[in-house]
């Protein structure tokens, strides 16, 4: 599927097995969400651009490499997407961080939108969504709209479990956009939860299920 990579890490693999477990506790699915997004975030910021500068070692002067200054932006779906933040920050902790607040209709599994707090200068910056689901693709859909009317050019999505119906809906309204998942899984559900996935990530979270 176009712009869309699984990054299959053997570190990935066995973390987001013990995420699926329904035994693993809240304390050690949030510990093992944030690292599974650390780790993902370098496939994430592979391409970031880069440029060289002059420095001087304790031995020698010499050339080094460090990013060329494009600002990055981490906007969580609230409030699942949160879980991932921590992880990224850890490695790029100049990014500056927005939210969006969507939950969808039991009923038509639609988006409803009810919170959006962004940087604002968000159309200058490398935006990466963290959302650990991609189910149906509404909820998806509508945070890239959202950040789409705010002005945002550059966007990228991170996930842990995908359903293949959903990556197909967002692929095709936003063509334009990278996403990343740990796992394309079987299909979703009649009331919109991924097989096998991994439950309601939000609830396993903050143990609320």
């Amino acid at each position: 599927m176009k712009n869309v990579t699984v990054v299959s890490h053997p570190l990935i693999k066995h973390k987001l097995t013990m995420l699926r477990d329904k035994n693993t506790s809240s304390k050690d699915f949030r510990e093992l969400v944030k690292e599974i997004a650390m780790l993902m975030c370098y496939e994430v910021t592979r391409n970031l651009p880069v440029t060289e500068i002059d420095i001087e070692t304790p031995i020698t002067k010499t050339k080094g490499i460090v990013l060329a200054g494009e600002d990055i932006a981490i906007v969580p779906v609230l409030r699942a997407g949160l879980g991932m933040v921590d992880g990224m920050i850890d490695l790029i902790p100049n990014a500056k961080i927005g939210h969006i607040g969507l939950y969808r209709n039991e009923e038509t599994l639609q988006p409803v939108e009810y919170y959006c707090k962004l940087p604002k200068d968000i159309d200058k910056r490398i935006v990466i969504i963290t959302e650990p689901m991609l189910s149906t693709g509404g909820s998806m859909n509508g945070a890239i709209d959202l950040l789409k009317r705010h002005g945002a050019k550059n966007i990228k999505s991170i996930h842990l479990v995908c359903a293949p119906e959903g990556l197909e809906v967002v692929t095709k309204a936003h063509p334009d956009v990278e996403i990343y998942t740990a796992s394309i899984d079987e299909r979703y559900d009649e009331t919109g939860y991924i097989v096998p996935g991994l439950g309601d990530a939000g609830d396993r979270l903050f143990g609320t299920k």
